[in-house]
């Protein structure tokens, strides 16, 4: 466990560790949850699809194309919750590839109505 006092910032890296060097990241989405093995029942999104969905969240400069670097302000569900869990999702991509959805960033995706 990492502890840290309330909005305390956060500063987060996703590595990649590979042997093939044409590779980039990308931090897709993340969630929190008091459950570290439930994700779906109480859950705060930090990002989803590339965009912010906290405001405190924010992506970083990174050294390197393989390497995420990302934070957001600590926060908790509730007091009787003294833990929160994170699950995020990353995305492999070709370096340069600009087609991929890593060079994407943030895509809002609508639900079209199924009706005529």
């Amino acid at each position: 466990p990492y502890y840290v006092d309330m909005d305390q910032r956060l500063f987060l890296q996703a590595s990649l560790h590979s042997s093939d060097q044409n590779l980039t990241v990308f931090v897709d989405t993340c969630v929190a949850s008091p459950n570290s093995s439930d994700f779906r029942t109480l859950v705060y999104e930090l990002t989803k699809s590339g965009c912010a969905s906290d405001s405190t969240y924010a992506l970083f400069p990174s050294p390197r194309s393989d390497v995420a670097r990302f934070g957001f302000n600590a926060f908790s569900f509730v007091s009787r919750f003294p833990s929160v869990f994170l699950r995020c999702e990353l995305v492999v991509c070709r370096y340069h590839d600009f087609s991929s959805r890593c060079y994407q960033g943030c895509v809002s995706r609508f639900k079209r109505n199924a009706d005529s």
